[in-house]
């Protein structure tokens, strides 16, 4: 298990570091018996992980609504993102948002001030939400028929990667005041991805980040990867964000059943 979040993630073992060759070195000093045990335990927390998943995306398409899973590090500006979208978007589409956080509830306050129903969840030390959380808080929030749904994870690019929530789509946000090889240190999270936004945007002239390359980086890790680039602060490049929004929420509503589709034209 992961000492740090408790999430199943294997350890590495002890870390040195090799002054000669300026490496760093990970060494596992469990036998065979307790690697495979591990790893057991690591594929039922998957597995088990998998059945909520479905469970909700079961749920989700009876409703008509489209799921959004928004992942990046910490301070890559997903709740600057969504306080501005769900304050443009909310007369157009119907929304709703969970959030995810080790502490406090200062992100779903920010949701709702901006007019949008939001329930937040507390990790504690889990460093990612998984399927089984996202049902729970679904059992409080009026499911938005015909609408988007978005799940702000907590800022972490390693676990979120590998915990399925039921959502239609990971996005994963990077800024530019990060490294733009962010792509290349963390490929899990891009290769589950399907769309990277790159946010900041009005900071460029103030930073050295080339957006041509930090794309170019993230489709090594998946080709058909698309981005669009954007600042949540300044409103340039929303457009397009927006419009992949509503196109997800159309096709949520035509996959949906009958009865649902009904009710979800009507509201």
């Amino acid at each position: 298990m992961c000492t740090t979040c408790g999430c199943g993630h294997a350890d590495g073992g002890d870390v040195t570091f090799d002054g000669a060759h300026g490496h760093v070195h990970a060494h596992d000093h469990a036998d065979n018996a307790a690697s495979t045990r591990l790893i057991r335990l690591e594929a039922d927390l998957l597995a088990k992980n998998a059945g909520f998943a479905e469970a909700n995306r079961r749920l989700f398409a009876d409703h008509g609504v489209f799921v959004v899973n928004l992942v990046s590090s910490p301070g890559s500006g997903k709740t600057s993102l969504l306080a501005r979208t769900a304050g443009e978007l909310r007369h157009r589409l119907p929304l709703a948002v969970i959030e995810g956080d080790q502490q406090t509830s200062h992100d779903a306050d920010r949701m709702r001030a901006a007019g949008v129903p939001a329930v937040q969840i507390n990790t504690g030390r889990i460093c990612h939400l998984d399927a089984h959380m996202v049902g729970h808080a679904v059992e409080r929030l009026h499911l938005p028929r015909g609408g988007v749904l978005f799940i702000e994870n907590v800022g972490n690019l390693v676990c979120p990667a590998d915990f399925d929530l039921g959502e239609h789509h990971k996005v994963v946000l990077v800024s530019v005041t990060e490294g733009e090889d962010k792509p290349l240190k963390y490929p899990n999270m891009f290769a589950a991805a399907d769309l990277m936004i790159v946010n900041k945007t009005d900071l460029l002239p103030h930073v050295e980040f080339d957006v041509g390359r930090c794309v170019a980086y993230a489709r090594r890790i998946k080709p058909d990867l698309a981005a669009i680039e954007l600042s949540a602060t300044t409103g340039q490049g929303l457009a397009p964000w927006y419009a992949w929004l509503e196109a997800g929420a159309a096709r949520a509503r035509r996959a949906a059943s009958p009865a649902a589709a009904a009710v979800a034209e009507a509201t």
